[in-house]
């Protein structure tokens, strides 16, 4: 499957976490941070990116949790491609919503000049 292909069977089928987050971080909702879902970046998809701010809004669901090692190495190659990787895990997401906007609007904030 080419990588088109598979962004749009991904933005399709989104946890229940995504469409709450996407919710809030579509067009331009979140200080007027333009963010992009489910985007290809070198060999990886990530869940959210801002690309103004160099951001990557990931959410982990259980699985996660049997690949840390995995998640860690993507991150790693993210960061030394000038991204930062914020990380969240599904429950949050949708029990402390507010918690998790107002962490991911401090490090949007911290990367304007």
């Amino acid at each position: 499957m080419d990588r088109i292909a598979n962004a749009r069977r991904l933005r399709q089928e989104h946890t229940a976490a995504e469409r709450k987050l996407w919710s809030i971080l579509r067009g331009r909702r979140l200080d007027g941070f333009k963010f992009r879902r489910q985007v290809p970046i070198d060999r990886y998809f990530v869940d959210f990116a801002c690309f103004e701010a160099r951001i990557i809004v990931e959410l982990d669901g259980g699985q996660h949790a049997e690949r840390v090692e995995y998640d860690e190495h993507r991150t790693q190659v993210l960061d030394s491609l000038g991204w930062r990787v914020i990380r969240f895990w599904n429950t949050p997401v949708l029990t402390e919503t507010q918690g998790v906007i107002d962490a991911i609007l401090a490090e949007l904030r911290l990367s304007r000049p």
